[in-house]
């Protein structure tokens, strides 16, 4: 039987096993791919810790971890169209995509430009898209400066380099471990820490023209601090009320092929690298998802899975 890495409970890593489970079958709007490669985002173990997206009910155990795949199309479900078996695709997973099989929902899949690898394919539904949706939403002109919190990680990344491709000043908040990957994307770098909001105001003391965050909490704060028109903060690492309290809103996630297609032709482009610091095949799944919720990867890690 098709191997998967799931959680059995809410909780912490001690509630994450590998399981055999039938292979899924797709529904009307569905996929079934062959996975190819996956990327692990901090929602994974977000997820497995109780939170919830907006309308998610309680799930049912156990549960696939991982939200973004690329690979092979297995099978298609009822009523979707523009897609055949053996197409390279990638997107967003309806149940989980650490695993040999994963369901996509077709409305939030894209075929992989041959030039784009499986590995790079799979950190662009979650993080990729999230950075693109962002930028564009913030629609900052051509010269404002950006500030970034959370800038190292696989969003952040992506964030600095969209925006330095639309013409933006970007200042980047991360750990001094990940100074050189912010620098080496055209940022300028400020160490994360206590003392943040005075080292802030020292690269930028006439405050900043857009912010955003992905670290929430006293960051946010201080990063709002930084911001005349609030209306130019946004968040993809605070609930919607702690953002909506400093003036500001949750990233509005597109979620739609189109998207996909866009954030990927600025891979093969040149204009965006995923940053893959990190693969593990996925007998070491548990390693990978460890390497993301211990804050210590550089960019995106990957799950590769040969079947």
């Amino acid at each position: 039987m098709p191997k998967a890495y799931v959680y059995t409970r809410h909780g912490g890593p001690e509630t994450e096993a590998f399981a055999e489970l039938d292979r899924p079958v797709p529904g009307p709007g569905e996929l079934l791919i062959a996975v190819r490669a996956a990327g692990v985002n901090p929602v994974d173990w977000k997820l497995r810790g109780g939170f919830r997206r907006p309308g998610e009910g309680e799930p049912r155990f156990p549960v696939v971890l991982g939200s973004e795949a690329a690979g092979v199309v297995e099978a298609i479900g009822e009523g979707v169209t523009g897609f055949a078996v053996g197409d390279e695709v990638f997107g967003n997973t309806s149940g989980g995509a650490f695993a040999e099989y994963a369901l996509l929902a077709a409305s939030v899949t894209a075929h992989k430009p041959a030039s784009l690898s499986f590995a790079d394919a799979a950190t662009l539904p979650v993080a990729g898209a999230t950075a693109y949706d962002g930028v564009r939403q913030l629609d900052l002109p051509e010269g404002a400066t950006l500030l970034v919190t959370g800038a190292g990680g696989g969003v952040g990344a992506a964030v600095l380099q969209i925006a330095r491709a639309r013409g933006l000043r970007v200042v980047g908040v991360a750990s001094e471990a990940k100074k050189d990957l912010v620098e080496s994307l055209g940022a300028l770098h400020v160490a994360s820490g206590p003392g943040l909001a005075d080292r802030l105001r020292a690269v930028v003391p006439g405050g900043v023209d857009g912010v955003y965050d992905l670290v929430g909490g006293e960051v946010l704060a201080e990063a709002a601090g930084l911001l005349a028109d609030r209306t130019k903060l946004i968040t993809a690492g605070a609930a919607p009320d702690a953002v909506a309290a400093l003036g500001g809103a949750r990233v509005a996630r597109a979620r739609t092929a189109a998207v996909l297609d866009e954030v990927a032709e600025l891979v093969v482009a040149g204009e965006l690298d995923p940053h893959v610091s990190g693969t593990f095949p996925l007998d070491r799944a548990d390693e990978a998802l460890r390497a993301v919720e211990e804050g210590h990867a550089l960019g995106k890690i990957v799950i590769e899975v040969g079947i």
